[in-house]
């Protein structure tokens, strides 16, 4: 996967008095002994697409606080390649950014990281669909969530954003991956408010995690389906770790 723009090789014309004498193609030369030029189109530089999950489910164990960073991490990114980027919450509702480059810019998206508050519930399905129909040119879109949604609406949402280059990235928490707890407890949906009580036996453990790789690898399998970059971080791995993995899997910056 190739982030950024670069140049690609369209033909050749012959040298004209006043071409820089290192865009000549020797190997040419020594074949027809005339002065030929590789020529060069700019390819169209992809918008950077950011679409940060900020709903309450986020607001767990420091969930929020972690995607964030990996958000300003890729804003950082396409800044430095002096790309155009946009940096989108959702939640039930989609608030979409503006495609912009520059430091100002990334010190605004910064701001606006730190000033958001986790809340409402998930809809992935809608948003996904809005963004669909709103970009139709080829982008670089990254998602970041705890994608702690029903499997199959997941699925149909890496679908319809599957017409651009994705990564995606599902963020989760120590606890969440293990159901580190015994006991009674009380459990509360962090987006509906609704609780219950209940008692975690090993066997409601065992039950739990199996449920959970399910739906991790039905994420993974349509991920591979389409040609999507899939990460999985827990929020107590070293950020620039998961950006040191995701460098070297997936995300090349092309100079």
């Amino acid at each position: 996967m190739r982030f950024g723009h670069g140049i690609s090789p369209v033909g050749y014309r012959e040298y004209r008095k006043g071409d820089d004498f290192k865009l000549v193609d020797w190997k040419v030369y020594g074949r027809t002994e005339k002065l030929f030029i590789r020529e060069h189109e700019e390819e169209r530089s992809l918008v950077v697409h950011i679409l940060l999950d900020s709903s309450a489910s986020m607001s767990y164990s420091g969930k929020y606080a972690y995607a964030s960073r990996l958000a300003a991490g890729f804003a950082y990114l396409a800044t430095m390649e002096n790309e155009k980027y946009t940096l989108s919450r959702f939640c039930h509702r989609f608030y979409p950014g503006e495609p912009k480059r520059g430091r100002r810019n990334l010190i605004s998206s910064i701001a606006m990281l730190d000033d958001t508050l986790p809340r409402g519930r998930t809809n992935l399905k809608l948003v996904s669909e809005l963004f669909a129909s709103q970009i139709k040119t080829t982008s670089l879109v990254v998602l970041i969530s705890d994608l702690l949604e029903d499997t199959e609406d997941v699925i149909t949402s890496i679908f319809r954003l599957s017409g651009h280059e994705l990564v995606v990235i599902q963020v989760l928490s120590p606890d969440e991956m293990g159901m580190g707890f015994g006991g009674d407890v009380k459990f509360v949906d962090m987006e509906s408010g609704l609780s219950v009580i209940t008692r975690v036996t090993e066997g409601e453990r065992a039950d739990y995690q199996a449920k959970l790789t399910e739906h991790k690898e039905k994420i993974r399998e349509v991920c591979d389906q389409v040609g999507a970059n899939y990460f999985l971080f827990q929020t107590d791995r070293p950020i620039f770790d998961a950006f040191s993995e995701m460098l070297t899997r997936a995300v090349v910056w092309k100079t």
